[in-house]
C-alpha cells in the first residue's frame, strides 16, 4: 500500500488545458463590446419656484426661427408665432433683426435659439440667418458696435406648412 501511495505521489499534478476557454474569450469579449448598448444619461435642469414667491415663474423660452422658401417664422416652440414674409423676393433679414432685438431686450438671459430649415434651403441663406441670429449692430455713444443676441445656435429640419403647427 505504501508503494501505491508513493507511485501516485511521484506523478506531477496534471495541468489544466485552458486553450479552448481562451479561444472562446478572444472571440466573445470583442463581440460583447461591439454589441453592447451603452446607456445615456440625460440631465434635466429644473427651476422650482422659490418659497413665498407670489408671482408665477416665467416659462423658459424655446426660440425657433424657421426658414421657408417664401418667409421666415419666429416662434416660441410653436406657442407664439410671427411670420415675416419675403420683401422684393428676398427674406426680410431687417425684420428678423428687429424681432430678435425685441425678444433679447425682454429676455436678456436667453442665449439659445434653434434654426429650422427646409430641405432646399441654400447655404447663403443659412449663413445670413445665422449671422443675424448670433449678433446685431447697435449704436452706442455715436459708434456702431456688435451686440450679442443668441449665440447658442442649434440647427434642425423644418416640418409642417403653417407657422407654429407641425
Amino acid at each position: 500500500m505504501i508503494r501505491r501511495w508513493r507511485r501516485h505521489r511521484a506523478h506531477a499534478p496534471a495541468e489544466m488545458n485552458i486553450t479552448a476557454f481562451m479561444n472562446l474569450m478572444v472571440i466573445l469579449v470583442p463581440f460583447l463590446l461591439i454589441t453592447a448598448v451603452f446607456s445615456h444619461f440625460a440631465i434635466l435642469e429644473l427651476e422650482l419656484p422659490k418659497a413665498g414667491a407670489d408671482e408665477p415663474p416665467v416659462p423658459p423660452l424655446a426660440l425657433e426661427v424657421t426658414v421657408r422658401a417664401d418667409r421666415l417664422e419666429v416662434a416660441d416652440h410653436g406657442r407664439k408665432s410671427l411670420l415675416l414674409p419675403d420683401r422684393d423676393g428676398r427674406h426680410d433679414y431687417h425684420g428678423l433683426d428687429q424681432v430678435l432685438q425685441q425678444i433679447k431686450s425682454a429676455r436678456p438671459e436667453e442665449k439659445a435659439i434653434t434654426l429650422l430649415l427646409e430641405h432646399d434651403t441654400d447655404y447663403d441663406t443659412l449663413v445670413q440667418v445665422m449671422d443675424r441670429v448670433r449678433s446685431t449692430r447697435v449704436v452706442v455713444a455715436a459708434s456702431v458696435v456688435e451686440a450679442e443676441l443668441f449665440p447658442d445656435i442649434s440647427i434642425g429640419d423644418a416640418t409642417g406648412e403653417v407657422g407654429g403647427q407641425r
